[in-house]
């Protein structure tokens, strides 16, 4: 019997939960768009979203109370003619044995459509008599991607989060899932724990282990036992939730990821445009370790700066002094992010990095003269560039000569976020930055100074250095001992 049918209508009229004119219409609408009838129901304001996602949850299995007037999802599909008193005796024993559900059985056994069903489900509900009004969407859709082996469940989830304002794709194989989600670029991820071929637990890990690792994922299972949940948490779950939630609580779960994920991508573009990969990796691993407000902790503080930078700019066109200065400083700051340092900011012709704020390493000193030695080697190799290119072209004058000048010290700082409400940094201030400022500005050309506190801190590594008299700095009122990185 379709849904369509007189029959259809009378069952309608004589459980009392339309009138003739309501059905009327609805059929109407049904046959001009294609419509279900619970669609087209809902449409027309007869039927609330509410109550067939009630219904659904019903079928599933989800809801614990079960009202004496709530008939059988089984009798209403005999009811309505869509199967016949042998289908279902057949479908149940199928159930009775693998405990699978019954809609799921009768579509495998060919007996009647998912449609069919979830009409059936829709009038279950009605029949129940609930009444509730659907809530309120949410605040800006997030784009959801629901994965889950049951047509069923993903209806159940998608009925429920549509109705909370979430735009939900559903995907019934796992595979499929994690082909499209790149292109998809859901907002997050929920999907089933047991299922066929790929489970949640592997699917969550090949997500987290992928490029879009940044998306988060919970995982949807009845089973509730401490084991799954902790492998699922393993593999880089966000979230793990029992399919018996109500939609409410799985709601509000997926907001508390999201905004845990929202910060943490705030840490993740904060950091990013200062430190290398590996370093915001590292702080988001641990962010309770991260203070941004301000903290007392050892550094190692680098400076460089090109020597005769002015002098070198008024020989040459601006728009060839910026193309020469991006160059320099573009291979500086790749030592600095290669090293594992901060780069804390440029400073017209020269840079200031740190080692150890916001990650503390053992062997923050040892980088910061490692990455020293890298920008050596890379305006070496600009000056052999640069000489290369002048003999090519046969330009007037000289080839364009870069030198560098290095000072690096290491000692206690305030690191932490500093500025106003309208511009804000990551830096570090003290009398180390001072004295490594200092050191700097005294280095000749291709020199790197170090501090007494840098050389104790790689005492023992592979590193040599030079002393060199004690010098006099502005602020400091004994001289300083110093050192040449050779």
């Amino acid at each position: 019997m379709s849904a369509s049918s007189p029959l259809f209508g009378d069952l309608l009229l004589k459980l009392g939960i339309v009138s003739p004119s309501q059905v009327q219409e609805a059929l109407a609408l049904q046959a001009l768009t294609g419509q279900r009838v619970g669609e087209a129901l809902i449409s027309l304001g007869y039927v609330t979203r509410e109550q067939i996602q009630d219904a659904l949850g019903e079928a599933l299995g989800l809801n614990s109370n079960r009202t004496a007037a709530h008939p059988p999802l089984g009798e209403l599909l005999v009811g309505m003619k869509y199967i016949t008193l042998g289908q279902l005796e057949e479908a149940l024993a199928f159930q009775r044995k693998d405990g699978r559900k019954l809609g799921e059985i009768l579509v495998e056994l060919g007996n009647c459509t998912y449609k069919q069903i979830y009409e059936a489900l829709s009038l279950q509900g009605r029949i129940s008599g609930r009444q509730e009004p659907p809530r309120p969407a949410t605040e800006g859709k997030h784009r959801v991607m629901v994965v889950d082996d049951s047509p069923l469940a993903c209806a159940f989830v998608q009925e429920g989060l549509e109705a909370l304002g979430y735009e939900v794709l559903c995907f019934d194989d796992p595979y499929k899932a994690l082909e499209q989600v790149s292109k998809v670029q859901p907002a997050i991820v929920l999907t089933d724990l047991d299922m066929p071929g790929l489970d949640g637990v592997e699917l969550c890990r090949r997500l987290k282990d992928g490029p879009v690792r940044q998306i988060p994922v919970i995982i949807l299972t009845a089973n509730d036992g401490e084991t799954e949940r902790v492998q699922g948490l393993r593999a880089g779950a966000d979230d793990y939730v029992n399919k018996s939630a109500s939609m409410d609580e799985l709601s509000a779960r997926i907001e508390s990821v999201m905004r845990r994920t929202g910060e943490t991508e705030r840490m993740r573009k904060l950091f990013a445009r200062y430190t290398s990969d590996a370093v915001v990796e590292e702080i988001l691993k641990s962010p309770d370790t991260v203070v941004l407000t301000g903290e007392k902790r050892e550094v190692t503080v680098l400076f460089a700066d090109i020597r005769n930078f002015t002098g070198l700019a008024e020989s040459l066109p601006p728009e060839q002094v910026v193309g020469v200065l991006n160059q320099v400083l573009g291979r500086l700051s790749d030592a600095v992010l290669t090293a594992g340092g901060t780069l804390d900011k440029f400073l017209g012709d020269g840079l200031m990095a740190v080692w150890g704020a916001p990650v503390h390493r053992s062997d923050d000193a040892l980088r910061a003269l490692q990455a020293s030695k890298m920008m050596m080697t890379a305006m070496e190799e600009l000056r052999v560039h640069a000489a290369a290119e002048w003999a090519i072209n046969r330009s007037d004058g000289q080839p364009l000569v870069l030198e560098l000048g290095i000072g690096i010290n290491s000692g206690v700082v305030v690191a932490g976020n500093i500025g106003g409400a309208m511009r804000t940094e990551y830096t570090c201030i003290g009398d180390a930055v001072n004295v490594a400022a200092r050191l700097c500005a005294i280095a000749g050309p291709g020199e790197i100074l170090v501090g007494e506190r840098t050389r104790e801190l790689v005492q023992g590594r592979e590193m040599s250095f030079e002393d060199l008299p004690p010098v006099r700095l502005k602020g400091k009122q004994q001289p300083v001992p110093l050192y040449r990185a050779l």
